[in-house]
């Protein structure tokens, strides 16, 4: 029998105003997982609503009192990775390590916040005037709209709400329509259970075809005061112009083309299995996955060979098996694009090494490419999925001249035994993070973590996160009265 989840406005699950619904679809099997409420911009309305009317007591709780609420929410989370582990095989196709993966990050996501709640939160000025103090204080914004994405549900779900919440903002979270649990309701229900208030967090679910709706509506209320949403590129641009349209501040993670340098003193077993991980982890479909692992011609051979061996051994299929690396795409369409992306690069001239053919319902193999050429789709399209493209460079310069060819600039991989050359290298890359004898998957909580270009703008993590959800403003306390010309 499938789970039936309601809207979360006001601490309440309540049905859609409509009394609409939305499926949640198994990837894997096909079958309907969950039935969802499906809003409309009336339930947005009644979400802001409840948020506006939590946000002043919510911004007035005490600090330590906060803190605590995320601290036992990080507690709550972990004792869940059963659940999450069903649940996110079941939404997303995800595997059990990586579900696994995703609450360790999320739960300490949660602590980072509840560190950020206590710590200094200003600044003390010079002050041109005698007898007069000035301060630079941080203080929140008021309704923060969050769009959670679908592909790290958890640990990208956590991360929508954690810094605007601790900085002492409120939300309203609209849920990725193709894991709107895992990314959304799941981690309402840890903080309600750990004791956050009614209407801080609230969390909207809608059907796909309401999407644009949805989210138009949100940003547009004026009492939303700032928006974050993680995503793919195109999505992103319309977020942020909807955002800018209406004056308000955005942070946006977007889309990667990330590429995996093995530079000509790496160790080449190690380099092949760091390049495998970062490409094949969650199938691909992480916004850092590599997608372009550039090697040095002196190398080329040996590690084409060896990690053209392991991809091939990879276990695909049911991601409730223990030894599946490669499980489903998030939908069979998913899967079909990719597929098609791999089609058009070798009818343009690439060679498949391993992998490629048709996808089995939403499961596509493991595929390495080489000789994909610039007027192929896949050579500038993010692949988002099992695949990626090995290609040989002679030189530093041209390695950094072709990570550098994409619109995107999210994160990097170098890999080499000296740290010096991998970090003149990593210098030269246009990137918003690089990993220096690393591939390009990392994220840790205390870290900026965005990109530049294509990739979007602004940061969260660690200071930088509540930063961004919360303004500056200045404060004078004048110890003396002061002197006036008139």
């Amino acid at each position: 029998m499938a789970i039936t989840r309601e809207l979360l406005i006001g601490g309440k699950d309540v049905p859609a105003a409509s009394g609409r619904t939305a499926e949640d679809v198994d990837p894997y099997t096909g079958e309907v997982y969950a039935t969802v409420a499906a809003a409309g911009p009336e339930d947005v309305t009644r979400a802001v609503d409840a948020a506006d009317a939590a946000f002043e007591q919510w911004a007035a709780l005490a600090p330590f009192a906060r803190r605590t609420i995320f601290l036992d929410a990080a507690g709550l989370l972990e004792a869940r990775g059963d659940e999450v582990a069903e649940l996110m095989a079941r939404e997303a196709g995800g595997t059990r390590p990586w579900a696994l993966f995703n609450v360790a990050l999320a739960a300490n996501i949660l602590r980072e916040a509840a560190a950020a709640i206590t710590a200094p939160r200003g600044e003390v000025l010079s002050a041109q005037e005698e007898g007069v103090l000035g301060l630079a204080v941080r203080e929140p914004l008021g309704v923060v709209a969050a769009f959670a994405p679908w592909n790290a549900p958890v640990i990208l779900g956590t991360r929508a709400v954690a810094a605007p919440l601790a900085a002492g903002n409120t939300v309203v979270v609209k849920a990725s329509e193709d894991a709107p649990i895992a990314c959304a309701l799941l981690i309402a229900d840890v903080l309600r259970e750990a004791g956050l208030p009614d209407g801080v967090l609230n969390v909207i679910t809608n059907d796909r075809e309401d999407a644009a709706e949805i989210a138009e509506a949100l940003i547009a209320d004026p009492r939303v005061r700032a928006v974050n949403f993680t995503g793919s590129t195109g999505v992103g641009r319309v977020i942020g112009t909807h955002a800018a349209s209406h004056l308000k501040p955005a942070v946006l993670e977007l889309g990667g083309k990330n590429a995996v340098l093995v530079l000509d003193d790496a160790d080449v077993d190690y380099a092949v299995d760091a390049v495998t991980f970062g490409v094949f982890m969650n199938s691909g479909q992480i916004c850092m996955s590599g997608d372009r692992i550039l090697v040095h011609e002196s190398l080329a051979e040996e590690f084409t060979r060896k990690f053209t061996a392991k991809v091939a051994s990879l276990w695909a299929g049911d991601p409730g098996h223990p030894h599946t690396v490669v499980g489903p795409l998030v939908t069979a369409s998913a899967a079909r694009r990719v597929a098609a992306l791999v089609e058009d690069a070798v009818a343009k001239g690439a060679t498949v090494l391993t992998g490629g053919g048709e996808p089995d319902g939403a499961v596509h193999p493991a595929t390495v490419l080489t000789g994909v050429p610039k007027d192929a789709e896949l050579y500038y399209a993010e692949a988002f999925g099992p695949v990626c493209v090995v290609e040989t460079f002679a030189d530093d310069d041209s390695a950094v001249a072709v990570a550098n060819d994409t619109d995107n600039g999210l994160t990097c991989g170098v890999i080499t035994e000296n740290a010096t050359h991998g970090l003149a290298v990593a210098r030269r890359i246009r990137t918003g993070i690089v990993h220096i004898n690393d591939q390009s998957v990392a994220d840790e909580p205390h870290a900026p973590f965005g990109g530049v270009k294509a990739s979007g703008y602004g940061r969260f993590g660690g200071r930088w996160g509540v930063e961004a959800f919360s303004s500056t403003r200045w404060m004078t306390i004048a110890t003396q009265q002061a002197h006036y010309p008139f």
